[in-house]
């Protein structure tokens, strides 16, 4: 790209030259992002503050994931795409860093034993970079599609990216979960309405993997068993919360489902992350995650707003264990009913105990009926 940031094509079909420069103008920005954790919940939080500026909902004739024309240049340089990934221009996280990390910070060791910074006045505090990477992924060239409307062979290959840059981000030292992600809908915050999601690459594990990851562990000690595998055979058994399921992938509403409207797509074969994935497996996703999307497409007068979140297991580096992660998709909408959103109030955001305006036996039962 113009300002030397990394993009990567890909295609159906081999060979397709992709030989176009970057001719947008570089932004004048700089990344100063930080991480400062928190001793009293033991969580990372991102302070990035430069995001403040970023693109915001702009007309589609501006849109900067639409190919480049002659006439303007956008993040794309080339003239048409089927799937794209490239360094989010405004990243939370950054491989590449400008600065100090704040104002009085002084050495410190943190809980794992490194030597760090503690953020200025409070000792109890660390502080580190913003170490990590963010990036964009385009499913598609045409700015007025959705991931719903794609065909099984374009989800196919966005498939195929994820798991390629889950790879190679995981790869990366110092890098503790990779998290693929779409946020759909301007109810969810979009900033940006062409069809894309994200992929961040934490320089931690995030706090839901490993609260995860130890009832895992719990488990297997005290059952002897897998505990994603055990609910998945479950609610194949029981069939009273599945949505739809094929010869790979069972999608059901979780039984203590937070949002209003949820649901989990397993792969019936274990497997700990998107890289793992076989063929068959891919394939089998690509067809059932459009299905699933119809159905929310199609459950309201309007499509519904929904986050989609992919729970991979944490990097081989990350010093978590790997071996009993179950590779899942979270897709869940803020919407409670056709004019009204749930919204995160007191006892959410305050004490994180969520209370659900709808049942998961009913959800289930309606999403069935929706095609």
């Amino acid at each position: 790209m113009s300002d030397g940031r990394e993009i990567l094509y890909f295609d159906a079909d081999p060979g397709v030259p992709r030989t176009a420069t970057g001719t947008r103008e570089p932004l004048q920005t700089t990344t100063h992002s930080q991480r400062r954790f928190d001793p009293l919940l033991g969580e990372w939080v991102v302070i990035a503050s430069h995001r403040q500026t970023r693109t915001f909902l702009p007309p589609a004739d501006l849109c900067p994931l639409c190919p480049s024309t002659p006439e303007r240049a956008t993040e794309i340089p080339e003239s048409e795409y089927q799937v794209v990934v490239f360094e989010n221009r405004f990243p939370s996280l950054s491989t590449g860093h400008e600065g100090p990390l704040g104002p009085g910070a002084v050495p410190d060791a943190d809980g794992a034993g490194s030597v760090g910074a503690t953020v200025a006045g409070s000792p109890l505090t660390p502080l580190r970079d913003g170490f990590g990477r963010c990036e964009v992924v385009c499913f598609t060239s045409d700015h007025d599609s959705s991931f719903a409307q794609l065909d099984p062979q374009r989800a196919r290959l966005v498939v195929d990216a994820w798991a390629q840059r889950s790879a190679e981000l995981a790869d990366i030292d110092g890098i503790g979960q990779v998290f693929c992600f779409e946020n759909h809908g301007a109810e969810i915050g979009v900033t940006l309405s062409h069809p894309h999601g994200q992929i961040y690459a934490y320089p931690f594990v995030t706090p839901r993997v490993t609260r995860m990851s130890e009832n895992v562990r719990r488990y297997r000690k005290s059952h002897g068993g897998n505990l994603f595998g055990d609910l998945l055979a479950d609610e194949r058994t029981a069939g009273l919360r599945v949505v739809a399921a094929n010869e790979e992938w069972t999608a059901f509403v979780p039984p203590f489902a937070r949002w209003p409207y949820e649901v989990l797509l397993y792969p019936h074969r274990r497997v700990a992350d998107l890289p793992d994935l076989e063929a068959a497996q891919r394939d089998a996703f690509a067809t059932l995650y459009l299905d699933v999307l119809q159905r929310f497409a199609h459950y309201f007068d309007s499509p519904m707003p929904y986050i989609a979140a992919w729970n991979q297991a944490p990097t081989p580096g990350s010093g978590v264990a790997r071996e009993d992660w179950w590779l899942h998709l979270q897709l869940f909408s803020t919407r409670r009913a056709a004019d009204k959103l749930k919204y995160l109030a007191g006892s959410e955001s305050g004490m994180s105990v969520f209370i659900s305006d709808t049942t998961p036996e009913t959800v289930a039962a309606e999403l069935r009926e929706m095609r």
